[in-house]
């Protein structure tokens, strides 16, 4: 068994050294060291790269930009290593979504642990739960600001990572619909049912669909992050996005206009909260 692996770090030395170590392992071949995200993309569009030695802070596409570019683009994922001067306590939020991070400037000892994790790795079936955890890892910081989360690893404070998701799973008869927040126009409530109203794409064009989901709106509040999604009304929630106007009417009631022609109603107990967003 022979490895493609690519090797990916801005800084010359640290790309080098950790070549020249992994030399002494027949198993793990380097394709292609790179010095920065946008190469690595290349690379593993170019080559079948089985593994790859990540950095994550890197000018340009830092190490979580490369992982969702490579999801968002449909390439295939090959199986992640960290290689960071982060500190260790810091990197405890990474543990559970890479298969492995090592630090700089690595021991052989810790390298060799790493190698040993590999080569397991190459020799049971975990290739889907590895990639759903670089689903989740992408899922975690997306939407969040990118620079603030290096900046906390970088002074060695806790992470203070969104759990926010970019997808809300809705059952409907049997199946799960994967509903991309960003698609959501907005929810209202139906007795026990939220009404998601959303974008969906069929035959090339993008129309709107409802789905029903069965949840209060406090924990499907929850789940939207504040920064994208306003609470107008005690049973709605509106994408800020869609939003075109915010309007009055002589009996001193309120509405908000949707870019789609909609008009939704906002409560007087929401008002200024919403006239602020819609100004902001």
């Amino acid at each position: 068994m022979s490895l493609s692996t690519i090797i990916v770090d801005d800084e010359p030395l640290a790309r080098k050294g950790l070549a020249i170590r992994l030399r002494a392992h027949d198993d793990i071949n380097v394709i292609e060291q790179c010095c920065n995200g946008r190469e690595a993309l290349e690379a593993i569009r170019a080559y079948q790269v089985d593994l790859m030695f990540l950095d994550i802070q890197m000018p340009g596409l830092n190490g979580f930009q490369v992982i969702e570019s490579i999801i968002e683009q449909g390439l295939a994922m090959p199986v992640v290593v960290f290689v960071t001067a982060f500190d260790q306590y810091a990197l405890k939020a990474f543990e559970v979504h890479a298969l492995d991070y090592l630090l700089k400037p690595a021991d052989e000892e810790r390298l060799e642990q790493t190698i040993g994790k590999i080569q397991h790795y190459f020799k049971s079936s975990a290739d889907t739960a590895h990639k759903s955890k670089l689903v989740r890892l992408v899922s975690d910081v997306t939407g969040n600001d990118y620079q603030k989360i290096l900046t906390e690893l970088d002074n060695d404070q806790e992470l203070t990572l969104s759990s926010y998701s970019d997808v809300l799973a809705i059952k409907d008869a049997g199946e799960v619909n994967r509903v991309s927040v960003k698609d959501i126009l907005w929810i209202d409530a139906a007795g026990d049912y939220m009404c998601v109203h959303a974008l969906e794409t069929k035959q090339n064009t993008r129309q709107e669909n409802t789905y029903i989901l069965r949840k209060t709106m406090k924990e499907l509040e929850a789940c939207l992050d504040p920064k994208q999604f306003i609470r107008n009304h005690r049973s709605t929630i509106v994408n800020k996005n869609i939003i075109d106007k915010f309007c009055s009417q002589v009996n001193g009631e309120y509405f908000l206009v949707l870019k789609n022609g909609k008009e939704l109603k906002v409560s007087r107990s929401y008002k200024d909260k919403v006239k602020q967003a819609v100004n902001s």
